[in-house]
C-alpha cells in the first residue's frame, strides 16, 4: 500500500490533467511519505534540466510552490530535490537560482503537527539556508565550489592574489552556512533527514576540497603579500583552522550513521609552527619588534604545512574517484537495464514505440508523447 497521502494523489492527478510530467514529477518527489525523493523521479529532473525545451524557471518555481506547504515532510523533500538538482542536474539550474533575488524564505518555518515536525522544522531552516547560500556562493563566482577543476593547476591553486583573499571569504561563508546544520548521528532518525545529510556531507567534502586548495595557494603567496593582504590573509588563516575542526566534526558524524570509512578522507593538520611564523611576518611589516628568523627556517615551515594539506587535498581527491566511479557503474547499470525493459515491452507489443515505465527514450531523451509519462495512473506499480 501506498504511502501517498489523498492530497498527493489528488495533486498528481490534476498535474495529469493538465498535462504537466514535470510538475507531477515534482509531487511525487515531494509527497508526505516520509522517505527520500525516489530515484527515479530524480532522474527523471535531471534528465529535464539537461533538455533545452524544458522551462527551468518553471521547474524551479515548481519546487518552490511545494515548500509552501505546511508539512515537514514535503518541505523537507522539496529542499532536498533542490539540492539534488543543483548538484547533479544540468548547470543551468543553479545559475536559474543564483540569478533570483530570493530562493527559499523559511526562516520562520514550524510545522507544529507533532514532535517530530517540531525537531525536523529546525533543520529545515538551516537547511534553506544553506541551499540559498550555495546560490549565492554561485552568483558571487560565476562557478561551483563543488564542481571546480582541482590539482596544482586548478582553479584555487592558480588564481591570483586579489581575486584569491575574496574568494576564500565566499567558500567561507558557503561552509559556514553547510556546517551550521549542525546534526548529530542520534538525530539522523528517517529517510528524509538521511537524504538531505548525504547529499551535506557530499557537498562537504568536495567544497572542503576546494578551501584547503584556496588555503595552500594563499599560504605560497604570503611572504610575499602586501601589508594589508597580509592582514587578511591571517585572519583568513586562523578562520580556515577553526572550520577543519568543525569539518572533522561533521565527518565524525557521517562515521557514525554508517558512512564507508573509506569514504571520509583524513584531515592532516599544518603544524602549529606556521601560525607562529605568520603572525611574526605580518609583525615585522607592521614595524614590531620579531623573533629573528632565517628565511630557511621560514620556508621548511611553510613547506611542511603545504605538504600537510596536499596530503589532506588527495585524501579528498581520492574519495571523490571512488564516487564517480561508482556513480559512472550505477548509470551504466540503469541505463542498461532501462533498454532490456524496453526491448521487452516491444516485443511483447512490436507496433508500440514507448513504455510506461520510463520517462526518457532509449538514446535517454525526454519524450513528451503521454504514453511515456512514468507515472500515469495506469501504472499502479510505480507508485
Amino acid at each position: 500500500m501506498s504511502g501517498q497521502s489523498i492530497t498527493d494523489r489528488i495533486t498528481a492527478a490534476q498535474h495529469s490533467v493538465t498535462g504537466s510530467a514535470i510538475s507531477k514529477t515534482v509531487c511525487k518527489a515531494t509527497t508526505h511519505e516520509i522517505m527520500g525523493p525516489k530515484k527515479k523521479h530524480l532522474n527523471y529532473l535531471i534528465q529535464c534540466t539537461n533538455e533545452m525545451n524544458v522551462n527551468i524557471p518553471q521547474l524551479a518555481d515548481t519546487l518552490f510552490e511545494r515548500t509552501t506547504s505546511t508539512s515537514w515532510v514535503v518541505v523537507f523533500k522539496s529542499l532536498t530535490t533542490t539540492h539534488h538538482l543543483m548538484v547533479y542536474g544540468n548547470e543551468r539550474f543553479i545559475q536559474y537560482l543564483a540569478s533570483r533575488n530570493t530562493l527559499f524564505n523559511l526562516s520562520n518555518f514550524l510545522d507544529k503537527s507533532g514532535l517530530q515536525g517540531y525537531d525536523m522544522s529546525t533543520f529545515i531552516r538551516r537547511y534553506s539556508r544553506y541551499l540559498n547560500e550555495k546560490a549565492v556562493s554561485y552568483r558571487q563566482v560565476a562557478f561551483d565550489f563543488t564542481k571546480v577543476k582541482r590539482g596544482s593547476d586548478g582553479v584555487m591553486r592558480t588564481m591570483n592574489t586579489e581575486k584569491l583573499l575574496k574568494t576564500i571569504s565566499v567558500i567561507q561563508n558557503q561552509m559556514d552556512a553547510l556546517l551550521d546544520f549542525n546534526v548529530n548521528a542520534n538525530e539522523l532518525t528517517n529517510g528524509v533527514i538521511n537524504a538531505a545529510f548525504m547529499l551535506l556531507f557530499k557537498d562537504a567534502i568536495r567544497l572542503f576540497a576546494a578551501y584547503n586548495e584556496g588555503i595552500i595557494n594563499l599560504l605560497e603567496k604570503y611572504f610575499d603579500m602586501k601589508k594589508v593582504q597580509c592582514k587578511e590573509g591571517l585572519d583568513l588563516y586562523k578562520k580556515f583552522l577553526t572550520r577543519m575542526t568543525r569539518i572533522s566534526e561533521f565527518l565524525k558524524v557521517a562515521e557514525q550513521v554508517g558512512i564507508d570509512r573509506g569514504d571520509i578522507p583524513d584531515l592532516s593538520q599544518a603544524p602549529s609552527s606556521l601560525l607562529d611564523a605568520l603572525e611574526q611576518h605580518l609583525a615585522s611589516l607592521e614595524g614590531k619588534k620579531v623573533k629573528d628568523s632565517t628565511a630557511a627556517s621560514r620556508a621548511s615551515t611553510l613547506s611542511s604545512a603545504v605538504s600537510s594539506l596536499a596530503n589532506t587535498g588527495m585524501s579528498f581527491s581520492k574519495v571523490d574517484e571512488r564516487e564517480k566511479q561508482a556513480a559512472l557503474e550505477e548509470e551504466q547499470a540503469r541505463l542498461k537495464a532501462l533498454k532490456e525493459q524496453r526491448l521487452k515491452e516491444l516485443q511483447k507489443n512490436p507496433t508500440t514505440a514507448t513504455t510506461d515505465s520510463s520517462p526518457v527514450s532509449l538514446d535517454g531523451t525526454i519524450d513528451s508523447a503521454p504514453v511515456l509519462d512514468p507515472f500515469s495512473t495506469t501504472n499502479s506499480t510505480s507508485r
